[in-house]
């Protein structure tokens, strides 16, 4: 295995093709990976000094990829974070060939280990459950003389679909099939309806709807919203996920008034529920957030998504829509002891 190192963001352009053809081997190609994500997380925040490493076989193949940087951090010194840490990127980890994964956590182990004069800590966030980061990259380090740490994060709640709408709704909790049921006939009865962002529509006019209905939502995501580095990365993600056919921005109106929306990702037969919006008043009463949740819901059954994720966070509404926790890991070392937080 033969390591490159890429300081500048001309790394991103260098490996983009390479990159995208990388994630249709690995071990779960999710979106937060893509060439897409990462190179507008990097173009929107910038936050250190970049460290992607990029691992190749004998025949020049590119098998493994860890999109890091070295951020200055007051406890932890030179610390290497994943591109797109932690708060609006839901799951990271090493990009690795399935075929390969042994071979390139041993090639990055020796590398990170060969040049410890160039960091004091390493600290990777939103690991998923089951990543081969997990399995393979702490023993390693351990026989390199780091001490490591693997920390619970958050939990991220999925559905897993059934290929009928009635029988997702047998799956709910007898009380909760009947609150959907009641108030998706309520909804019927208040001129409520619903529809997805397309080429009919203008999409910096929807954006901006949503993006409004988002920072009335909560104070919250008013204040994620008052920093400009945000709205920058929302802004050159949305269409760029549109033109790749990634991106679903629904919302629900009520006598034509915008009342909730939902940002979500279609990926790799999956449905990812990124963000929301809400306008109590618009909504007239009714629960215009979870209206709309059940008509994306009942839209991924129809359309045969095998999987809807809410994404990181353990919110109630998720669990009475049937979701299950799966979780998410920090990864932290050095050769001291790794501190108590990451913080």
């Amino acid at each position: 295995m033969k390591i490159e190192c890429f300081t500048t963001a001309a790394a991103f352009d260098i490996l983009h093709a390479e990159w995208s053809e990388l994630l249709t081997h690995v071990h779960h190609n999710r979106i937060f990976l893509t060439w897409e994500w990462q190179s507008t997380w990097w173009t929107a925040y910038h936050p250190g000094d970049l460290w992607v490493l990029a691992i190749r076989n004998d025949e020049d193949q590119l098998v493994g990829l860890a999109p890091w940087f070295i951020e200055q951090r007051v406890k932890t010194g030179r610390t290497i974070r994943s591109v797109g840490c932690v708060d609006v990127t839901d799951y990271l980890e090493v990009i690795v060939h399935q075929d390969y994964e042994s071979a390139v956590f041993e090639a990055l182990a020796a590398y990170v280990d060969e040049n410890q004069s160039c960091y004091d800590f390493i600290d990777l966030c939103n690991i998923p459950e089951g990543s081969p980061v997990l399995k393979y990259f702490p023993p390693l380090l351990q026989a390199r003389g780091l001490s490591v740490e693997i920390k619970p994060q958050e939990v991220c709640p999925v559905i897993e679909l059934p290929s009928e709408w009635d029988a997702y709704l047998e799956s709910l909790d007898k009380k909760q099939r009947h609150e959907l049921r009641r108030k998706l006939r309520r909804s019927e009865e208040s001129a409520a309806d619903w529809y997805s962002v397309g080429p009919e529509h203008d999409l910096t006019t929807e954006t901006n709807i949503f993006l409004r209905l988002m920072a009335s939502a909560s104070p919250e995501k008013a204040e994620f919203l008052a920093n400009p580095k945000n709205v920058t990365f929302f802004k050159r993600l949305v269409p760029l996920l549109t033109e790749r056919g990634w991106l679903q921005i629904a919302f629900l109106t009520v006598e034509g008034r915008h009342a909730a929306a939902y940002m979500n990702f279609l990926y790799n037969n999956e449905v990812q529920i990124y963000n929301s919006g809400l306008d109590v008043e618009a909504a007239n009463g009714i629960s215009a957030g979870i209206v709309l949740l059940g008509r994306l819901i009942q839209y991924a059954i129809e359309h045969n998504y095998q999987r809807f994720d809410f994404l990181r966070g353990n919110e109630e509404y998720k669990y009475r829509m049937g979701a299950v926790d799966t979780h998410v890991f920090m990864l932290m070392a050095s050769y001291a002891v790794v501190p108590a937080t990451s913080n």
